[in-house]
């Protein structure tokens, strides 16, 4: 039906209605099972003949536009022939604070129920009720009005009046959007070499509603070849909206270029960019509350005309233009964006937005989830991203802080915080080691959590805490993980000098990592680094019936030079053939001007190298990757490697750092790539879990925990080297393990013409 706008009776109301600020809303997990359960509470006192959760569903004509609206109500009761809608809200705050009259937006809602279900039965009165409900005291109140059908008309019509420009707004672009994405040519003069082959893959993808696993070598050019056939899906019908997650700032900025070519050639799309709180918030502090931000004060009574005014003159919602209109209308910009994803056809964002249970974008409806699909960017680095996304850990020593702080201040927090310190000095006892697995959760330990959970929430209503912040949002965190646990957890005790910790710490991710995708029509994970792919298939949460696709490199043997020098580089053997890897890097960078990057496995052995090569070459240019590097630092180091210099120039770094992902040096820039050893993860006590875990369940242990991730970081490194059809170089790698069986079956296609040193 021409100009139908489809939309929840809760969406549409809190749009026209909603008021107030943002509040950072310190409710516990218990606070929001309580709400529960008192609504439950008193749909169990209905008599017999009332109906609870009812789905309601009416097509309202309003001038040019026609409205279809559903949802549920809570409560629909029939007494002596008289109807009544029954909205239950619970509430926290003492009852003599609460609106004698009951709040506008309880109203609506109810009141759009009560019309829809009149329009049904051809009521001409029908009574409504609101129903508050103390979630502690459990104290009711009710109040009921009487409405004619005239009056409810004349409400829901002011409602569809007031939601009407965005209506329009958002018609009028879907229509644009969808001619310019059918009319849409591939942006650039030819495809590449597999360009075409990915893309018609991950468009099949989405007309199949499957999910894909691509390895596409760096240089192909992902991005465009992800979101090209996204878009012409979005011109099909398919689709309504795409998710381009990623976890590297430089992958954000090169998927808006990518949106800004398809523009350029003639698409009418709106992408926005989510950028995290901390780096886009206007204050200097983040506290997400009235008395102490503008910009959350007032909130919702400026985003409705903010969301209007740069959807109608924006396509690209930048971080930059995201926060110029932020600050024109004087609202908070992270939650701006978070509100701006709801409406805009393409959202860039980190991974957690879609994948952690403590962060992700909630209000996208079931129905808006089919007809979205998930981009994942650089896909390898969701293995340990999802571990941390659904692991917890709980430290004894701020809770022992707390105990110090509150000591005569407030005695809830004294209390609370006294127990939880406590049940850590137990928990010390337990073992002599300084890890140790548990073998379950301690009830009691959440009980705890949840008190000093409550107690925090009271005390930070009343002024800035920032320990107790900190500890709350900790607690919060724990509390919701431990709903997860399962046999893809273990939770384990760690002692250090002065504290106690306590983890929650999901091994496996897939079940998870599929859980929070679950919905949506389409995910694609693609990285030029995804393999082996029935590796990252499994641990990302795939499934035997999920595609793949392998693509080759679009560039030239001829370009690359691969050599293979067995050396050890093992611990123990480290101090014996150090003077010989010295040895090699002199001979390469002093036999080849140019550029080089030398890749290590960790800081220490690094700079064991890094000082012996200056002692031997003091005339060769040098820079070193140090810990905890800035922005700053990080540019000053890359805008040191230019084309064409006179001197060799070395740079020391670390794989998987940040010099060896996401770093283009295009030409002349690199020359040169040599990795000292297999990149094997530190020998420490989580990755023996996931090795036990993983042997346990049949699989190859050491490889999952080991080798996989090892070897991830020896292909990203590699892959700095060649950018684009005319780079050429080469690439040296250094361990005798590179010509065993298991590590010849891991290099890459591209690789495996190589010559031994």
């Amino acid at each position: 039906m021409k100009n139908e706008v489809n939309i929840s009776v809760r969406t549409l109301v809190e749009y026209v209605l909603k008021s107030g600020s943002i509040d950072s809303q310190f409710r516990s997990q218990k606070s929001l099972a309580e709400g529960t359960r008192v609504h439950q509470k008193i749909q169990k006192m209905y008599e017999d003949g009332d109906q609870k959760e009812v789905y309601l569903c009416a097509e309202i004509p309003f001038e040019d536009l026609t409205f279809v609206i559903d949802g549920r109500c809570d409560g629909l009761l029939v007494k002596d022939g008289t109807t009544t809608i029954d909205e239950i809200k619970s509430f926290t705050q003492p009852v003599d604070q609460l609106e004698q009259e009951g709040y506008p937006v309880h109203w609506a809602q109810a009141q759009m129920y009560a019309y829809m279900y009149a329009i049904d039965k051809q009521l001409k009165e029908i009574e409504v009720q609101l129903t508050y409900v103390h979630k502690e005291t459990e104290e009711i109140r009710r109040i009921k009005k009487t409405f004619t059908f005239k009056d409810l008309e004349t409400i829901v019509f002011n409602i569809l009046k007031n939601y009407a420009p965005f209506a329009r707004l958002q018609l009028e672009h879907q229509a644009n959007r969808t001619a310019s994405s059918k009319e849409l040519l591939f942006p650039f003069p030819k495809y590449r070499e597999g360009q075409r082959k990915l893309a018609g893959a991950v468009y099949k993808t989405i007309a199949d509603e499957k999910n894909l696993f691509v390895q596409a070598p760096t240089g192909i050019g992902k991005t465009i070849s992800t979101l090209f056939p996204a878009v012409k899906a979005m011109g099909e019908g398919q689709l309504t909206k795409v998710f381009y997650l990623t976890a590297k700032t430089i992958t954000r900025t090169t998927a808006e270029e990518a949106f800004d070519r398809m523009r350029s050639s003639g698409l009418n799309l709106q992408a926005v960019t989510i950028t995290a709180k901390e780096k886009v918030c206007f204050k200097e502090e983040s506290i997400c509350q009235k008395e102490h931000c503008e910009f959350a004060d007032g909130y919702y009574e400026r985003i409705n005309r903010a969301i209007l005014d740069i959807l109608t003159y924006e396509q690209a919602m930048t971080r930059e233009v995201v926060e110029t209109y932020a600050r024109k209308h004087r609202v908070c910009p992270f939650e701006f964006s978070i509100d701006l994803a709801y409406a805009a056809d393409a959202v860039i964002c980190d991974y957690n937005y879609v994948f952690d249970p403590r962060v992700s974008l909630k209000r996208l409806l079931e129905d808006q989830k089919r007809s979205t699909a998930l981009l994942v960017d650089e896909a390898h680095n969701l293995v340990d991203r999802g571990r941390e996304m659904f692991s917890a850990s709980i430290y004894k020593q701020l809770f022992l802080q707390l105990k110090k702080e509150f000591k005569g201040v407030n005695k809830a927090i004294y209390d609370a915080s006294s127990n939880v310190n406590s049940w850590f000095i137990s928990l010390k006892k337990k073992s002599d080691e300084n890890e140790f697995v548990l073998d379950s959760l301690d009830h009691y330990l959440k009980e705890l959590l949840v008190q000093f959970s409550e107690a925090a929430e009271q005390m930070l209503k009343t002024g800035s805490f920032p320990k107790l912040l900190e500890a709350y949002f900790e607690a919060q965190s724990f509390l919701k993980i431990a709903e997860f646990l399962d046999d893809h957890y273990v939770i384990y005790a760690e002692k250090t000098r002065n504290d106690v910790i306590l983890k929650l710490f999901c091994i496996n991710p897939s079940q998870l990592l599929q859980k929070m995708g679950k919905g949506y029509r389409s995910s694609v994970f693609f990285s030029a680094t995804l393999s082996p792919l029935a590796y990252y298939r499994d641990i990302l949460g795939g499934n035997t019936d999920d595609y793949q696709l392998s693509v080759p490199s679009p560039f030239s043997k001829e370009q690359t030079e691969i050599y293979i020098k067995p050396l050890s580089t093992r611990y123990r053997d480290r101090e014996r053939t150090k003077n010989q890897i010295v040895s090699l890097i002199q001979s390469v960078t002093q036999n080849n001007k140019g550029n080089f990057l030398i890749f290590f496995s960790s800081y220490q052995y690094l700079q064991t190298i890094y000082d012996e090569f200056q002692k031997a070459s003091p005339e060769i240019n040098t820079l070193l990757q140090t810990i905890n590097m800035t922005e700053n630092d990080r540019e000053a180091f890359l805008n040191n490697f230019q084309p064409n210099q006179t001197k060799s120039l070395v740079g020391f770094a670390v794989l998987g750092g940040i010099f060896s992902e996401g770093v283009d040096l295009i030409g002349e820039r690199l020359n040169g790539v040599v990795i000292i050893g297999v990149g094997l993860p530190q020998l420490c006590f989580e990755r023996n879990l996931i090795k036990e875990h993983f042997t346990q369940n049949g699989k190859n242990g050491y490889d999952y925990a080991y080798v996989y991730p090892g070897f991830n970081k020896v292909l990203q490194a590699g892959g700095r080297l060649i950018r684009s059809e005319t780079d050429q170089g080469t690439i040296i790698l250094v361990d005798d393990r590179f010509l065993t069986t298991k590590y010849q079956n891991l290099l890459p296609q591209e690789w495996q013409d190589y010559t031994v040193m």
